[in-house]
């Protein structure tokens, strides 16, 4: 949990997700234990080494659907533009369609997040549409991209991931 405070609490990570500043240890637990008693997954993004660098989650589950969005934030910032969110939101899409038989994953994304929009349209996601002016952040609006991925258009950029992986 002290990760993760120290990420939500940095100006720098925070302007990536729906935060906002500052954040107490306290305030950060009840989100935690909110988080643990409703149908969302929560998951640490790790390194092979076991470094903790982020966290990733499905939210919004809807059974009947087969719908659900997710978010991520990598709060080490050393470990940006590295590749860790793709290869986190391809294994968690794995979980999603493949384990959990959803059918359709969604996203939002700030527009001026382009790494998350970048790593998004390589893990299959189509943009679905932009809602303008959406979001304030650091004293301004910007427009939130609308990003979604199907199961059945991913498949097959999961096999060719997976030979990657070899």
């Amino acid at each position: 949990m002290d990760s993760i405070y120290r990420w939500i609490n940095d100006p720098e990570v925070n302007k990536y997700v729906e935060g906002y500043l500052p954040m107490t240890k306290e305030a950060e637990a009840e989100w935690i234990d909110r988080m643990s008693k409703n149908e969302d997954i929560i998951l640490a993004m790790e390194t092979l080494e076991g470094r903790h660098i982020g966290s990733m989650g499905m939210h919004n589950i809807k059974w009947k659907d087969r719908t659900a969005t997710t978010g991520a934030m990598i709060g080490e910032k050393d470990c940006w533009g590295k590749g860790y969110g793709t290869d986190a939101k391809m294994i968690f899409l794995n979980y999603a369609f493949n384990t959990l038989n959803l059918r359709k994953i969604s996203s939002s994304v700030f527009s001026f997040n382009k790494r998350s929009i970048a790593y998004s349209l390589k893990c299959g996601y189509e943009v679905e549409g932009v809602l303008k002016r959406q979001k304030f952040v650091n004293g301004r609006y910007y427009d939130e991209v609308l990003l979604g991925v199907f199961k059945e258009g991913w498949r097959s950029l999961w096999r060719e991931y997976k030979k990657g992986l070899k």
